[in-house]
């Protein structure tokens, strides 16, 4: 065995000049002889550079420059630099050239030779490196994530990093003690420092944000954590063959389960505490109702803005989670997680955008993130379902949701339940065949997909009156909730496709505009209502399902509330899927009422009267109910149009929106706020209830409010001045309660002053 925790200039210059060249490697071989007669003595025998030459290794300057750019330089020197000309035969000047461009091009270009297989063996356990590094899931988060090292990273690059951890310490991992007023140390990286706090990740992986007020002084360690490797020869030629060929996670592919490293279990997320948000709507329920208190009646008109923190994106629609102090936010292929008191950005994770998608997911739009043990999952644009851990933001597993090109996408944010990660895909207004996925938290397998349009043979397939329905719509594309004590799983579905053309799908076209009660398990279909069969208007039933456990007409009941698109507010007996109630919340012309089959009971149009609704009356904004009210609260929209001769719509009112609060029992109006300025649908927001007696919500002109949640009497506002289209969430940092809300492209969270 050698030690390299000994000479380790010299040591690292031995490994440099015996390094294997495996790729192009007589020509590198060439290269590297003509290296040490024509450069060495400028630019060090190690291409470190010298007093006479700069370092050409591991130069951010020559990365990524091409051959014959090289080539060129060389032949052409640099005068200015004091660097001559070197009038080369081409054959010797492309091999010099492709020598250095060796010394800085990513290690996976030209691995390491060496046995890749004994190298992970080495990694995971002699060499003890998963102590304090993931691969692919596997290891533990305390120092960098190496999933993508061969690409991150040249060859010399990861010697140095093994030999001499300290020459170069990756941003976010300088090693501090920070000593409290308390008299404390906490030891562990500044993965994110400003002059006023230091986001620490203590030296067992968690994240441990520190404010100015409770630091009494501040140690910088000028070393690394790592040890230099301890290895023979041979392990560190196979360590750098493992490492050197380490280039991401492949989209479709299952990790290793990896040991577990505790975090956030489900049991915490089905009895989630009241100061973390730790699912889309805070609760599995569905239900955006909180029971934080500080924020009340009596305090909201100190609410002030603590901190904006921006996203870049012009129009976020993103639900942010908070666990541990720490939120979790998510953008168009983005996320990042930031100290929930400050703001403060401590990691972040961004890919390219998909190109040629259609619809939202082309607009880049995001709903939101989940959470479970050590991770955070999202979907992106083109429908991948991705895996990030907590601590480091890097990527574990993602997995590829659609079988087949389609006009797939996704704006979900995804929902777990058990041990399993579900999501969701958009795109039924331009034709596809809708579904809903699960995949294992832990190793991204899929465990079941059930499709929402039936195929041939199945189910509901006799629906589909005229052509195949192999692009039937019914996408997936809202957060579902989830019943823990039936372990059932309740999602919305989306319109058919084509909406406004229905001469090819005679027929009621299930499994369309329908509410799914799933077997969480397993995906099986348990029950189902079809709110609108046979939809031409594009009222997909993708608002809120909110459960709820509470007295209904003298009995105790398992309900679930939903305000539809078509204009109806229902309340289910959610054990079976049956309607006890079913009333207009707007005006409705386009059917008498829900008939006692639970069909729509349609009145034919005549020319000259008024079609309501016609726009969406409900959106797929956050619903709430108070259990203190028994009040569920809604924004909706009354708009109506001028039926035509032909039936279709001569002219649409201008509408008006209301924020309205609706009997449980009756399905009556209580009370209402209008909501004055523009009725699009870009501009609508959702709710957030509490047990402060605080109604929040954004109104169309871009101001953040509170009203009273017994009558709507107007509390508190706040004029971001921006396009709100999200829903408002709450939460508790450093014990006091903040509620945070995405406005443009910005996430804002406001406190009591």
């Amino acid at each position: 065995m050698i030690s390299i925790r000994t000479s380790s200039l010299t040591i690292l210059a031995i490994l440099w000049s015996q390094a294997p060249l495996p790729a192009q490697a007589p020509a590198l071989a060439d290269g590297r002889t003509l290296y040490a007669e024509h450069c060495a003595a400028c630019h060090g025998a190690d291409a470190r550079g010298t007093a006479r030459g700069r370092e050409l290794a591991g130069s951010r300057r020559l990365r990524g420059r091409s051959l014959r750019e090289l080539s060129e330089l060389i032949r052409n020197g640099v005068p200015s630099a004091g660097m001559p000309a070197f009038d080369l035969p081409a054959a010797r000047l492309d091999a010099l050239a492709a020598f250095i461009r060796s010394l800085n091009s990513p290690a996976a270009e030209n691995p390491a030779l060496g046995d890749a297989r004994s190298g992970e063996q080495f990694f995971l356990s002699d060499g003890q490196c998963a102590s304090c590094h993931m691969v692919f899931g596997r290891g533990s988060p305390i120092g960098p994530d190496l999933s993508n090292i061969g690409v991150e990273l040249t060859l010399d690059e990861i010697r140095e990093s093994l030999t001499q951890p300290s020459a170069r310490i990756r941003p976010g991992y300088g090693l501090v003690s920070v000593k409290l007023r308390d008299g404390t140390t906490l030891r562990g990286f500044a993965r994110s420092r400003s002059n006023f706090d230091i986001a620490l990740q203590d030296l067992q992986g968690r994240l441990r944000p520190v404010q100015e007020h409770e630091i009494s002084g501040v140690e910088e360690e000028k070393r690394s954590l790592m040890p230099p490797v301890t290895a023979s020869q041979r392990q560190l030629e196979d360590l750098m063959a493992y490492l050197s060929r380490l280039t991401g996670v492949v989209p479709g592919a299952t990790v290793v389960p990896a040991t577990p490293s505790g975090g956030l279990d489900f049991a915490s997320i089905v009895q989630a505490k009241p100061g973390d948000w730790l699912t889309y709507d805070g609760k599995l329920t569905g239900n955006r109702y909180s029971d934080l208190s500080q924020i009340n009646t009596r305090t909201v008109h100190r609410l002030v803005l603590k901190w904006t923190s921006p996203i870049a994106h012009f129009g976020l629609e993103v639900t942010p989670l908070v666990a541990g102090g720490i939120m979790y936010v998510s953008g168009p292929n983005q996320a990042c997680a930031l100290d929930a008191l400050t703001g403060r950005r401590i990691w972040e994770y961004a890919r390219p955008r998909t190109p040629g998608l259609v619809g939202d997911a082309a607009l880049g739009t995001n709903r939101g993130m989940a959470l479970l043990g050590d991770k955070v999952f999202m979907t992106t644009d083109n429908a991948h379902l991705i895996a990030l851990n907590r601590t480091t933001g890097r990527l574990v597993w993602d997995q590829v949701m659609p079988e087949e090109p389609q006009h797939y996408g996704s704006t979900v944010a995804p929902l777990v339940v058990n041990d399993l990660v579900i999501g969701g895909v958009s795109g039924a207004d331009w034709g596809i065949r809708g579904f809903l996925a699960a995949y294992k938290a832990s190793t991204g397998e899929r465990v079941w997909r059930h499709w929402t349009i039936p195929g041939k043979g199945d189910p509901g397939y006799d629906t589909w009156k005229g052509a195949d329905p192999k692009y039937g719509g019914g996408g997936t594309w809202l957060t579902g909730s989830y019943d823990s004590g039936s372990n059932t799983l309740f999602w919305a579905t989306a319109t058919p496709w084509p909406v406004s053309d229905d001469r090819l799908r005679a027929g009621d076209n299930l499994y369309t505009d329908c509410i799914l009660a799933l077997d969480a398990d397993t995906g099986k279909l348990r029950w189902h209502y079809q709110y609108t069969p046979h939809d031409t208007h594009a009222w997909d039933a993708t608002e809120p399902h909110v459960l709820v456990d509470t007295g209904y007409r003298g009995k105790p009941r398992k309900l679930m509330l939903h305000a539809d698109r078509n204009g109806f507010f229902y309340v289910f007996d959610r054990t079976n899927g049956e309607p006890l109630l079913a009333r207009n919340f707007v005006k409705v012309t386009w059917a008498s009422g829900i008939g006692p089959d639970g069909r729509p009971q349609l009145t034919p149009p005549s020319p000259g009267e008024a079609h309501c609704p016609t726009d969406d009356p409900a959106n797929w904004d956050a619903t709430a109910f108070s259990p203190v009210t028994r009040l569920y609260y809604v924004m909706t929209l009354e708009q109506c149009a001028t039926i035509g001769p032909r039936g279709n719509w001569l002219q649409k009112e201008h509408g008006q929106k209301y924020l309205r609060a609706l009997d449980i029992e009756t399905g009556k109006v209580v009370w209402e706020r209008p909501q004055i300025g523009t009725t699009a649908s870009k501009h609508w927001a959702g709710v957030l209830d509490t047990a402060g007696g605080v109604l929040f919500y954004g109104d169309p002109n871009g101001d953040f409010v509170a009203v009273d949640e017994r009558d709507g009497k107007l509390l508190w506002h706040f004029p971001t001045n921006e396009v709100i289209k999200s829903s408002p969430m709450t939460y508790l940092a450093d014990g006091k309660q903040f509620v945070a809300l995405a406005v443009g492209s910005n996430i804002m969270s406001f406190g009591l002053q």
